[in-house]
């Protein structure tokens, strides 16, 4: 296995970086997070814009959570890179925060003034400290499971591994499956490797004589195999109360693995808590650098459709930002499938997802099905807060003048819309609050209800970077439900009512793109969204947009079509309408013909998720003035959402 070389000792505190303050969060959930769990703490420093490490830290161990919003770590184990050997650190003390979901974050406890954020479900946290801003990380913890022995632990497990050693090209990951006996035998594991330096060359490793040991719960893996090898050493283990999950990484270097015990005839469906760690080598050939990321955030899965959400951090690029996206799968996949460049294995359950990523895309990651929620009376779903028009999954952030759709139970006695503007923040007798503030409603029913998120949220909110939600009905509270909140936060209004069908964009004569009126290169276009943030000129909350003096967004807005940068002339509030913002752009001339991705983005967050059909490039197109105002028909279908409203 590759090794840094070691100088140096521990040294906790990587750098200063913000954390919220835990009073803006809703903690109710803190019980989720007690008792004794086995965790994995892995960190890598960047050090320069080729991606390089400069320092990487492992920590492992027990950490004791007391179930009102503080841990201890007695001692655990400490590999660093500037080290010559494994050391311990001991009385460890930090604080949480986790909300009704199983949302929220810990203080890390190998970087002062840093925060790990993620999500709990049955037991497991996975998250990353992605607000950091100086390095990457993964961070697991699980109850712990002090009967997990030889004999409880057999079956047929999927191993994804990931070694990141110094130099992006040497940088690594490997998947391999293998069957535990029961009685402490593996024995031959053939494992599949991707080097960042290899493109997208696969590595055949068999690793033979493989070994398990289980004491106190904690397991042991043992690869005899020595030289460079996909894995070696000894593998310190974890696993989940049901079994489902493994993880670890080498007790003495910077790894990690995730693992899942595989299913034959198993299904996905539902919302999926992640996280994971990544290289993007693509462009280490040609430019000479490659992006490690770290990344937390969910997804929902349904009917072989994805919709997902990270929190990702590129600490020497980009930075932090929000990503939602799409995805497929294979509705009666058996256990496993492969989806552009990252290979996935569930559990038969299909409770646990583990991914690989596929050469020049390294990485693993997990996804880990959440827990159901319901409540009484006037009830605020802890995940339903949703961008009206990406439906992206609750984890991805709110901003300014976004329309938003909560769901729950008895949020309303009546199903009414509101169709004037500008919109009030009383109908039916239903008010929402966001961030003690009044939000302008569209529609509301005893499910769902359609608001704008009030200008000024965001400063409002400060260092806390929190929106809290709250419902009343005639009266009557709801609880609370916590968001993080940004500059921008994308979604494009779509033709189905999914949020990853064909956006709602449309040629200068009004008429709808679609497959048989596909776009053509160089054609402007004008598209539908919202969560574009702040505005010039300013306007009210809940007024439509002014169709004399155009308000346009004071946020950097962008469009990529089939991956490629289009022409923005215009992104801003759209005339006539409450809620919804309009872009115009002109499609890039190397797109190429049929259905493409189309990718929103402020200077924060990105939203991959709908298509715009393309026609083949040399079609004539027709020069007409951008129209001030889009058919009344647009704000009809883009927000029914699947529900019909009944007009007040």
């Amino acid at each position: 296995m590759i090794r840094l070389a070691p100088a140096g000792s521990l040294f906790l505190t990587l750098i200063s970086a913000g954390c919220l303050s835990a009073q803006s969060w809703d903690n109710s959930g803190n019980n989720l997070l007690k008792g004794t769990y086995f965790f994995r703490d892995v960190s890598y420093l960047i050090a320069d814009g080729v991606g390089h490490i400069s320092r990487a830290l492992a920590l492992y161990g027990n950490i004791s959570f007391d179930g009102n919003g503080g841990y201890t770590i007695t001692t655990a184990t400490t590999v660093d890179s500037n080290s010559t050997s494994t050391g311990t650190i001991t009385n460890i003390a930090g604080t949480y925060s986790i909300s009704a979901s199983g949302y929220g974050f810990l203080s890390n406890p190998i970087s002062d003034g840093a925060s790990i954020y993620g999500l709990v479900t049955n037991g497991v946290f996975v998250g990353s400290s992605t607000e950091n801003g100086a390095f990457n990380d993964l961070f697991i913890a699980v109850a712990s499971t002090p009967t997990a022995s030889n004999t409880t632990f057999q079956g047929n497990y999927s191993m994804s591994y990931m070694a990141v050693a110094g130099n992006p090209a040497n940088n690594y990951d490997a998947i391999g499956q293998f069957t535990a006996d029961g009685r402490g035998n593996i024995g031959t594991i053939n494992f599949t490797a991707y080097v960042g330096g290899g493109g997208a060359t696969p590595i055949n490793v068999p690793e033979t004589g493989v070994r398990y040991n289980f004491s106190a719960g904690v397991g042991r893996l043992s690869f005899p195999t020595s030289g460079t090898t996909a894995v070696a050493g000894t593998q310190i283990m974890y696993i989940s109360p049901d079994g489902n999950f493994i993880f670890g990484g080498a007790s003495d270097f910077w790894d990690f693995f995730v693992g899942v015990k595989k299913g034959s005839a198993a299904s996905l469906g539902g919302l999926y808590y992640t996280a994971g760690l990544s290289e993007d080598a693509s462009q280490l050939s040609t430019a000479g650098y490659a992006i490690i990321g770290s990344s937390y955030g969910s997804l929902i899965a349904t009917g072989g459709n994805i919709i997902g959400h990270q929190r990702f951090e590129d600490v020497f690029g980009k930075g932090v930002e929000d990503d939602t996206f799409s995805d497929v799968y294979p509705a009666s996949a058996a256990g496993e499938y492969t989806s552009g460049s990252t290979q996935y294995d569930f559990s038969q359950d299909g409770s646990v997802m583990v991914g690989f990523g596929i050469g020049p895309f390294l990485g693993i990651n997990v996804a880990l099905r959440a827990p159901t929620f319901s409540g009484s009376g006037v009830w605020l779903d802890p995940t339903g807060v949703r961008n009206a028009a990406s439906f992206a999954p609750f984890t991805a952030q709110v901003a300014d003048g976004e329309l938003m759709v909560l769901f729950g139970s008895g949020l309303s006695g009546t199903t009414l819309v509101d169709s004037t503007a500008p919109f009030g923040t009383n109908l039916g007798g239903v008010q929402v609050l966001v961030n003690d503030v009044l939000a302008p409603i569209y529609y509301v029913t005893p499910g769902a209800l359609a608001v704008i998120v009030p200008y000024g949220t965001a400063a409002a909110a400060g260092t806390s970077q929190v929106a809290q939600f709250q419902v009343l009905n005639n009266g009557v509270p709801s609880n609370v439900v916590s968001a993080f909140i940004g500059n921008t936060a994308p979604g494009m209004l779509t033709q189905g009512s999914n949020g990853i069908s064909d956006a709602i964009v449309q040629h200068l004569d009004f008429t709808l793109v679609t497959p048989a009126n596909p776009a053509k290169p160089g054609e402007t276009l004008l598209g539908y969204v919202t969560g574009l943030g702040d505005v010039s000129p300013a306007i009210s909350d809940g007024a439509p947009g002014p169709s004399d003096t155009l308000s346009k967004a004071t946020n950097s807005i962008a469009v990529y079509i089939g991956g490629l940068p289009a022409t923005v002339t215009f992104a801003g509030l759209a005339p006539t309408l409450s809620g919804l913002y309009s872009i115009v752009f002109t499609v890039p001339t190397g797109v190429a013909s049929g259905d493409q991705a189309f990718t929103l983005g402020g200077p924060d967050a990105f939203s991959t998720e709908s298509i715009l059909p393309i026609a083949a490039a040399g079609a004539s197109v027709a020069a007409r003035a951008v129209p001030p105002s889009p058919p009344a028909a647009v704000r009809r279908h883009a927000f029914r959402r699947g529900i019909e409203p009944t007009q007040k």
